[in-house]
């Protein structure tokens, strides 16, 4: 089993829509879990989960509620969810309050290791017990970057948290949000590829079709095949599978409730 965390210490540029169409792309080929690590649950919404976990995450980190028991199936084979709920606002705190506090996530995950090919985790922004938790867990780290001249201090941001990590996971980012209509937009989608080793050529563009996502409640590519965007998490799926070394497979059915 992998793990992608798909993150970045600031919020607002498209990380949860990469973690969506990636975790969609990820289970044509792959026993696939997306785990919704963020209180606001956009991931569970926009799959159209319930957002309830029994017990609370308390009880899911502290062990008391199994991992099976607290995911979920999606209408999509082979896609299933860990949902966020309220409760997950105190995730910082429950992590603090456990042992091995930084790498609870990762032990947690022990347990449906055999069932899945791939975890995708759909960080909250920020630096916190979560995010370094989430590093920990992680093979490799997707971080969306917005084209604005700021945009790389979120990836040197990344960078210097996984510095001081036993086992640091494989880091690339990509555009997120490219308006090509504007000039800076453009300039910075042509520039920062060929400037920066961890920054690929794969551009997401800002398009009306990636924003009715929260109306369809759907994945991209599941009711816009044939778009822009459709095509390019498709890509950026295929980076992530080469990059984290994830095997095609004919995947089996999952057992999610």
């Amino acid at each position: 089993m992998k793990t992608v965390a798909v993150y970045s210490t600031k919020g607002g540029v498209g990380k949860t829509t990469a973690a969506v169409n990636l975790a969609w792309e990820a289970s044509r080929e792959c026993r696939v879990l997306l785990w919704d690590l963020d209180p606001q649950g956009a991931s569970t919404y926009v799959l159209n989960v319930k957002p309830r976990v029994k017990g609370g995450v308390n009880s899911l980190i502290r062990g008391k509620t199994e991992m099976d028991v607290a995911i979920r199936s999606t209408a999509y084979k082979n896609l299933a969810v860990l949902p966020a709920d309220e409760t997950y606002r105190d995730l910082d705190l429950v992590l603090n309050a456990a042992k091995k506090s930084t790498h609870r996530i990762a032990k947690v995950l022990e347990s449906v290791a055999k069932d899945y090919d791939v975890v995708i985790l759909d960080c909250p922004p920020g630096e916190s017990r979560v995010a370094e938790n989430a590093l920990n867990a992680a093979d490799l780290v997707v971080l969306p970057l917005v084209p604005s001249p700021l945009s790389l201090r979120s990836l040197d941001q990344v960078n210097e948290i996984i510095a001081d990590s036993d086992n640091p996971p494989k880091v690339f980012a990509f555009l997120s949000m490219v308006d090509r209509r504007k000039l800076s937009h453009r300039l910075t989608a042509e520039t920062l590829p060929r400037e920066h080793p961890q920054v690929i050529d794969i551009v997401v563009p800002s398009a009306v079709v990636i924003e009715r996502m929260g109306s369809e409640r759907a994945p991209v590519g599941s009711y816009a095949p044939g778009t822009e965007a459709a095509r390019v998490f498709a890509e950026l799926w295929e980076h992530v599978r080469t990059s984290s070394n994830v095997k095609r497979a004919a995947p089996k059915r999952l057992r999610a409730r």
